[in-house]
């Protein structure tokens, strides 16, 4: 049982090392490859290294080695939380770790319906990923979110998510829907569609880039006020004291809540539009099979034992 105890323990302080590790190690690596600057720049992610690919130059940047980090973080926040679960001997972290899943896919649940509740860790992943990615700005640190080519990526991702339930109902319903409610609305219909990852991916990372060019901004100017203001004092003057109190303020709300918020409504954009672009109607009317696992929903719409063609005559 002591040895069985060790062990555990020993677990627990490699799954603490995976949090906080990835975080230390992304501080080293921005105090080692930063530039020296005499003022404040607002520029995008450090370039580390370039790899020469076929069609164009990957670059390895500040952004991408963060999410990584980020990644490993939350693996070891995972682990630490899932770490010893026990039927009856139910630890703090163990409650933590439920109450996180049973929110999710509550939030799921009733953003999505039922037949979508396999979705919940998807969610789930995409909440704590862009939140986390928001929150590094804590540490000084680069956030990916505030990269473009990140947050794109993600929007990538649930654009093939939807057009993939847009197109269960068959290609040709798919292509039909652009001409809806008339014809000549397709071409407007065609780019709604294409702006749909491209509006996700300018609202999520222009809110988190606007909130840390703010901060930094304010810091700047209340360093340069306070010695306007105090320079005149010995050694006082020489202590940015006017920048002690707001920028902090501003932080909770620029870095914390809006970091948040964003992952929130990110979250909730991604569930909107993989449900909203999915016909469950039509669909268990063309498969009434598949509808057999779903009878709450069948409660709430009715039979589907008619067969698709019969549905399409009652048009």
């Amino acid at each position: 049982m002591e040895k069985r105890s060790k062990a555990f323990k020993s677990m627990d302080m490699l799954y603490l090392a995976m949090i906080i590790l990835p975080v230390v190690c992304a501080v080293a690596l921005k105090v080692l490859t930063q530039p020296p600057s005499d003022g404040i720049e607002i520029t995008g992610a450090l370039i580390y290294f370039v790899i020469d690919m076929p069609i164009q130059k990957l670059y390895i940047t500040e952004a991408q080695i963060n999410s990584w980090l980020v990644l490993i973080s939350l693996f070891g926040l995972c682990l630490f939380l899932t770490h010893g679960l026990d039927v009856r001997n139910t630890t703090y972290r163990q409650r933590v770790a439920e109450w996180i899943v049973e929110k999710t896919e509550s939030l799921v649940k009733d953003n999505m319906g039922e037949y979508f509740k396999g979705f919940a860790p998807f969610i789930g992943a995409i909440m704590a990923l862009s939140a986390f990615s928001s929150l590094l700005s804590l540490f000084g640190l680069f956030p990916p979110t505030s990269d473009l080519n990140i947050v794109a990526g993600w929007a990538i991702v649930v654009f093939i998510l939807i057009t993939y339930y847009k197109m269960k109902c068959g290609p040709l319903n798919y292509l039909k829907s652009f001409c809806e409610p008339v014809a000549l609305l397709a071409p407007i219909n065609v780019v709604s569609e294409i702006a749909t990852p491209i509006s996700m991916s300018f609202r999520h990372y222009g809110n988190i880039l606007s909130g840390t060019v703010i901060s930094t901004l304010l810091a700047a100017g209340l360093t340069g006020l306070s010695q306007f203001v105090l320079g005149w004092i010995p050694v006082i003057g020489d202590l940015a004291l006017l920048r002690i109190g707001l920028p902090a303020i501003l932080s909770i709300y620029f870095d914390v809540f809006s970091g948040c918020l964003q992952a929130f409504i990110f979250a909730m954009l991604t569930m909107v539009y993989v449900s909203g672009g999915f016909d469950m109607d039509l669909y268990f009317r063309k498969h009434p099979e598949k509808a057999d696992d779903y009878e709450e929903y069948i409660g709430d719409y009715g039979d589907y034992s008619e067969t698709y063609e019969d549905y399409i005559d009652s048009y």
